[in-house]
This record gives structure tokens, sequence and C-alpha cells, in this order.
């Protein structure tokens, strides 16, 4: 299809390589362009396919994550990274970040929430796992002075949510279903999936996908 997300996968472990390009391979809204594994070969090749995102590991050989997210930026500032790693230093996270990295994901990320991830980096967003975000974002406020202007107009624009709304859509950005949903906030499935629904018809969405990524564009998350 036309319309699917190219994607550049760079990842040493074959593994993991081989399960991720299955889940995408089902995926309607992505098509795997081309895999590497190491950081020289990613540059190469994205400058030969031109996909739209590449998703990066950091620790490969011969050159590493970041420094092939860099080199690739400079040949073609359009490509967007997503850094999907392991490592959760600091200086790594702000040295994939100021290499021109849009997203910074750790490995254990649930599977529905990356494809959320990959669409919304491609649209243009810029997304930190929750894991190391405020860490992030604290230390460097000036970074994310636009998500966080972003975050307070989505709430000024959709007020009418409750804040219980507000709880469940985060739960729902990070991949929970109803049941797990109502496990965490001890409610029941059937209330939980009532505020879903809810969600939905206020953020003027066909679907929790789509209510997800309107929330991570708009800087909810």
């Amino acid at each position: 299809m036309a319309n699917k997300t190219k994607l550049l996968m760079v990842e040493d472990h074959k593994l993991l390589r081989v399960g991720l390009k299955a889940i995408f391979e089902e995926s309607e809204t992505l098509d795997v362009i081309g895999e590497a594994e190491d950081g020289k070969t990613a540059v190469e090749l994205a400058k030969t396919l031109k996909p739209e995102v590449v998703l990066m590991d950091i620790g490969l050989p011969v050159m590493n994550g970041i420094e092939a997210t860099k080199k690739i930026k400079e040949a073609n500032p359009d490509i967007k990274v997503i850094v999907l790693t392991s490592h959760s230093d600091e200086n790594e996270v702000m040295s994939a970040l100021a290499a021109g990295a849009s997203a910074y994901a750790m490995k254990d990320i649930k599977t529905e929430y990356l494809l959320m991830v990959i669409q919304s980096v491609k649209e243009g967003a810029i997304w930190l796992d929750p894991a190391i975000a405020q860490m992030v974002i604290e230390k460097n406020p000036s970074i994310f002075k636009g998500k966080i202007q972003s975050r307070a107009s989505f709430k000024e624009e959709h007020a009418n949510l409750t804040e219980r709304e507000y709880e469940v859509l985060k739960l729902v950005v990070e991949g929970n279903s109803n049941s797990e949903i109502a496990q965490i906030l001890n409610i029941s499935e059937h209330t939980a999936k009532a505020h879903v629904c809810n969600i939905i018809q206020k953020l003027v969405v066909d679907d929790r996908t789509q209510a997800a990524v309107k929330a991570i564009k708009e800087g909810i998350v």
C-alpha cells in the first residue's frame, strides 16, 4: 500500500529483529523496506532506501546508534529516527536527542504502543518513554517547551475530559486493555470501557488507537 510508513530496522540481535519484523509485517500501516545489523550499514541503507522512519538500537557494532542517527539526520533531515534500546542512561538519552532522534523507547515497550509511537513520530511528534521522560524534562525543560505548551493547549481544547478520563487516556496510550485499566484503577471492566467510549467521543476519533495517537501528537503524554 502506498500510504504505508517506510521503515528501516537497525538491530544487531537477530532474534529480536526477526520478531519485530514479523510483527510489523502484520501491521497495515508499516512496510519494512530494509534491515541493518550495524550503524555503518544503517547509514548507507538510509541514503539508498530513503525510509520515512528508522528504528535504531544504540549498542551496535562498527558504529553505534547515536553516531548513526547523527549521520542519517545530517544526510536527510526529513528521516525520523526512533531509538529502541535497553539503555536508560541520561547521557545516552540526551546524546540521542542531540543527534536528532525524535523518540526514545525502551525495549520492553508494548507492541501496540510502539506502533502508535512510529505513526506519531512520522507525523512530527517527539516522544520519550515514560520511564525516562520526567527525568529528561526536569533537567532540560527548554528542549520540550513546545510539547509542554501543547499539553496545556490539549487540556484547554478538551476541557470536557474529566480527571478520571485523563487517567484512563494515559493508560490507553500506554497500551493497556480495558481489563488492565480496570485492575490498575480498581474499577470494574464495564466502567473502564465506559470511560474509553467517552474519551473516544470527546476526542472526536473512531477508536482507542486514534485516541492514543491524538494524545501523543498533542502532547498529553
